[in-house]
């Protein structure tokens, strides 16, 4: 099959081909209780192959304002959307009338920018004839590690962590995803592209942090790991957001100060804690068989180092997409697709499919 994917949430339009198959499984191959009620459903027979996955970032867009502004960046999916899947229809040498599934995503993200990919979605496969698919974009992210390793042990505790969410997911399939923690205030990305913005260093915030933050002394600003009241596994940066900001005053840090990199190391680090004391907390309550790092902020590498150091602690396999597929892109989309489709097939385009900002 090849599925054309479309991936507007926020700031990045993306398009994707993917092509991929299934093939039927015995009980034996599945999880306890699947097979109860009938056949096996299908099973990719491998991780879909990517023919192409083109991204085109708003960053200069958006940098001026210190963050991303809706409207300007629904405005600019209009303006692109068109050509980037056409790119990506070319560079996979497909043609439309050969797409058999589309795929789209439906939320959460920017209300205005999901209607522009969601639109242009449903146009083609109603003109096409062909299934269409809503996706959710914290599942396509889980997904990306699977793009790459099909072969995660499951079940799985999944961290997230972007510019707008910051969660933890037990994944008892690669379409099953329990909910059990989250940001209740500023996800973490958010967090460091707001320190990012208060000190002048540009957008987006965690990879310039990143890059001037290399070989600062981590240790010399003192940050205490923040924690909820309730000690559930639910995530709060506010505080520590605020911590960040009143140092910046107290010590008077600067883009010139001689502090920055130490302040920058501190912060960047304290974040990256705060994240894997949570992981380590859910995965003694959970007992997973492998772990997953994925989302925008999986970049980074101080948090991809303190991710792999617990894993190997705990005895447990990793599985951290490469760079290119942690941040918003199409191709985990369609990844996300071909499985709900095999799992369970539509002969036409679902074209109530709406699109949800949160």
């Amino acid at each position: 099959m090849f599925v054309l994917a479309i991936e507007t949430s926020c700031d990045e339009t993306s398009a994707a081909v993917l092509r991929g198959g299934a093939s039927h499984r015995t009980s034996a191959e599945t999880s306890p209780g699947t097979c109860d009620e009938g056949p096996c459903p299908p099973a990719l027979t491998a991780a879909p192959e990517i023919l192409s996955n083109i991204v085109l970032s708003q960053d200069e867009i958006h940098a001026p304002y210190g963050g991303v502004v809706p409207e300007l960046a629904s405005r600019q999916h209009i303006k692109t959307i068109t050509a980037i899947v056409d790119e990506s229809l070319s560079r996979a040498g497909v043609g439309l009338h050969a797409i058999d599934l589309y795929a789209v995503t439906q939320g959460p993200g920017l209300i205005g920018s999901l209607l522009v990919g969601l639109s242009f979605a449903k146009g083609l496969a109603y003109y096409f004839k062909k299934p269409l698919v809503g996706v959710d974009h914290l599942a396509a992210h889980l997904e990306a590690a699977f793009l790459e390793n099909p072969d995660v042990p499951l079940p799985a505790l999944g961290l997230l962590v972007s510019g707008g969410h910051t969660s933890l997911f037990h994944l008892e399939n690669p379409l099953s995803h329990k909910l059990l923690g989250r940001t209740r205030d500023d996800a973490a990305g958010e967090a460091l592209d707001k320190v990012a913005k208060f000190l002048g260093l540009g957008y987006p915030g965690g990879p310039v942090i990143e890059r001037l933050a290399n070989g600062g002394n981590a240790g010399k600003f003192p940050f205490g790991i923040p924690r909820t009241k309730d000690r559930s596994l639910d995530f709060s940066f506010s505080g520590l957001k605020t911590a960040a900001l009143k140092l910046i005053r107290e010590h008077k840090i600067s883009r010139e100060s001689p502090s920055l990199a130490d302040f920058l190391a501190s912060f960047e680090e304290i974040v990256a804690r705060s994240l894997v004391d949570n992981v380590r907390q859910a995965a003694d309550e959970v007992h997973p068989h492998s772990l997953i790092l994925c989302g925008g902020v999986a970049r980074n590498r101080r948090l991809r180092t303190r991710f792999q150091e617990f894993a190997r602690g705990s005895g447990l396999p990793a599985f951290i997409p490469s760079p290119k597929l942690c941040t918003d892109n199409a191709a985990m989309v369609g990844a996300v697709a071909l499985r709900k489709f095999i799992r369970r097939p539509v002969a036409a385009p679902d074209l109530d499919l709406d699109a949800y900002p949160r």
